[in-house]
């Protein structure tokens, strides 16, 4: 008799998916510079579609569900449809993305096993001052800061300029702009209030680091490894745009940041640093408790210091982006990528004594 398909329901939370636009063909003329990525004609909830056929065509009972804001729905779901594992893509609920570990803590409170960060981890990495504060502790540099929870009747800090002003709350470079790099106390004042008023909470201002952007993923739970780490290459970057990965750069097609923040993996580092960067990694990953798989991303300063920015748990999974072109590099495929992380989450279902149907 055949052994039981593993199933696996993916899910995410897209409340308003008939809002979803298929981005248009780009053309250089309108744009006014040369593109550098094909921007493919597919939304979001299509790519989940994408991703539980081809889980499907290599042995994984794979389907989606979009819970739409509604908690009962992943509920129903889960009694009625049994399955053996959560491939967890939720990152926002009810417009609040601190409700995010909220969600895996209920998936936890039903032993129900589920892939990624628990939700202390996911709670602990959304906060980037309780992030820092750990990371300095255990002796994982990061750029000086200072938090500014509401606009200050004086500016004296001892912060060296350029600063970078960012939401203190949140993340995949949400309120990150070109905008966020200030070089003078006008401007500091300008973007601390825009941020404080706009986003409703602290503004974290940060030392802004110029060098090299290192993004290194790990993958693994009991032991985790580095993977091939990959740089940001900003070589193409217009004078008018600052080196960042700002909220545009990431999630825009249309905007020039965006084709010219251009990823190279491996990065070419020397062998020291390429260790001390993997090092710092796994143990940045460990001390903010992820698991599964997460993104680290740090900056290489000009006299080769290296600085944490984000532990980003849950990266984006996209085939031939992020964390999966890391993956790719070390010789793992997309569909082997997703398996790994579906039997990490098996592996300690059944430590923990959960019984999985296949």
């Amino acid at each position: 008799m055949p052994e039981k398909k593993i199933k696996v329901a993916i899910v995410f939370n897209e409340p308003h998916p008939e809002l979803y636009i298929k981005p248009n063909q780009l053309e250089e003329k309108k744009l006014g510079f040369v593109p550098y990525f094909e921007v493919e004609n597919i939304t979001p909830i299509e790519e989940y579609e994408i991703m539980a056929q081809k889980l499907k065509k290599n042995g994984v009972n794979a389907y989606t569900l979009n819970i739409k804001d509604d908690i009962l729905s992943l509920l129903k779901d889960i009694k009625k449809n049994k399955p053996d594992i959560v491939f967890n893509f939720v990152e926002i609920y009810k417009e609040d993305s601190r409700n995010e570990m909220n969600i895996v803590g209920l998936l936890e409170l039903l032993r129900m096993p589920f892939t990624g960060a628990p939700p202390m981890a996911l709670a602990n990495c959304q906060s980037k001052i309780f992030t820092k504060r750990l990371l300095n502790a255990i002796g994982i540099k990061t750029p000086r800061f200072k938090i500014l929870k509401k606009l200050p009747k004086s500016f004296r800090h001892s912060l060296k300029y350029p600063l970078i002003v960012k939401p203190a709350y949140e993340d995949a470079s949400v309120g990150i702009e070109n905008e966020s790099i200030v070089e003078n106390v006008e401007k500091l004042k300008e973007r601390t209030d825009y941020i404080i008023k706009y986003f409703t909470q602290p503004a974290l201002v940060e030392e802004f680091i110029e060098g090299r952007e290192l993004n290194v993923a790990v993958l693994g739970d009991l032991e985790p490894a580095a993977l091939p780490i990959s740089e940001i290459d900003f070589s193409e970057m217009p004078d008018h745009l600052h080196n960042i990965v700002s909220y545009q750069a990431k999630w825009d097609p249309h905007h020039e940041a965006y084709h010219k923040t251009i990823p190279i993996c491996p990065a070419k580092l020397p062998k020291r640093i390429e260790k001390k960067a993997k090092e710092t990694a796994l143990k940045a990953f460990k001390a903010m408790g992820c698991r599964d798989y997460a993104r680290v991303d740090m900056r290489l300063s000009k006299d080769n210091q290296l600085y944490v920015l984000e532990v980003n748990p849950n990266p984006d999974l996209t085939e031939g982006a992020g964390f999966m072109r890391s993956s790719e590099t070390s010789g793992l495929s997309y569909v082997e990528t997703l398996k790994k992380i579906i039997y990490l989450s098996r592996e300690r279902a059944e430590r923990q004594g959960i019984k999985l149907v296949a």
